[in-house]
C-alpha cells in the first residue's frame, strides 16, 4: 500500500508518502526543490554517480513514522544540500524549509 498526504510546515505545503512493503516502509517527505528520506536513502550514490542531477536531499535513520521523520535530526545530507544551508543534525522539519 501507498499512502500520500500533504504536511503543512508554517505556510507551506509538502507531500508526504509512505510505502509499505514487507517487514519495512519506505518514507519521504518532498518540496519541489527536494526531499527528505528514511534511512533506505543512499546519499553516497546521490554524491557521486547522480552528481551531475544536483539532488538536494537528507536521510534521517531509526524513524517509523511520517511525523518522526520530520522531528528527527539528520544522519547524513547530499552536497546540494549543504549548499542550500542543510546540515548533519538540523531536524527534518527545518531541512524542508530551506528547500
Amino acid at each position: 500500500m501507498v499512502e500520500l498526504k500533504p504536511v503543512k510546515i508554517h505556510d507551506r505545503l509538502f507531500t508526504a508518502v509512505t510505502v509499505h512493503l514487507p517487514k519495512t516502509k519506505l518514507m519521504a517527505i518532498s518540496s519541489d526543490k527536494g526531499y527528505i528520506m528514511c534511512g533506505a536513502l543512499d546519499v553516497g550514490l546521490l554524491n557521486e554517480r547522480l552528481r551531475e542531477r544536483e539532488i538536494i536531499a537528507a536521510r534521517a535513520v531509526g524513524v517509523k513514522s511520517i511525523e518522526e521523520l520530520l522531528e528527527a535530526p539528520l544522519e547524513s545530507v547530499t552536497e546540494m544540500a549543504r549548499k542550500h544551508g542543510i546540515v548533519p543534525g538540523m531536524k527534518g522539519r527545518d531541512a524542508l524549509l530551506l528547500m
